[in-house]
């Protein structure tokens, strides 16, 4: 029962921490120190499993195996969450990086207008990538890449 608590307790503030604050240096050191924190434990649960146990019982759960267990869970939805936010925050400074590359080699509508003009008059049937000057017939007798003509 008390597992219980704590662990649907520590779930919810580590969700609520991260979600409002994923950017700033305090929860990025936060999330350093729990790290190192995490690490000390695991060293300390693999070189006397007896602790492990001993917690174990204090807070309601049989072995210290099925505790190590539940708080790897509580350590996988940590870092689900990390995760998830962190790509989030990747895909707004990709988005951002494009729009900013677009509008810097953006050209006023001026200088494409005339572009624009040349191939809105081409004669229907007229391929893109041929000359804008050359007559439609002309394209017609080239010889395509087998040889024949078109």
């Amino acid at each position: 029962m008390v597992i219980q608590i704590i662990l649907i307790t520590v779930a919810l503030l580590l969700f609520a921490f991260f979600v409002r604050s994923s950017h700033s240096v305090r929860t990025q050191a936060a999330k350093r120190i729990g790290f190192v924190v995490f690490l000390i434990l695991n060293l300390d649960a693999v070189l006397r499993p007896d602790d492990t146990t001993w917690l174990a019982h204090k807070v309601g759960v049989g072995r210290g195996a099925d505790l190590l267990l539940y708080l790897l869970v509580v350590a996988f939805a940590f870092f689900s969450v990390n995760t998830f936010l962190r790509f989030r925050n990747l895909e707004r400074r990709f988005t951002d990086l494009a729009r900013s590359i677009a509008l810097s080699n953006a050209q006023p509508p001026q200088e494409r207008a005339g572009v624009v003009d040349k191939i809105a008059d081409r004669p229907l049937g007229q391929p893109v990538d041929q000359p804008i000057d050359q007559p439609v017939q002309q394209l017609a007798e080239q010889p395509t890449l087998s040889g024949s003509p078109r």
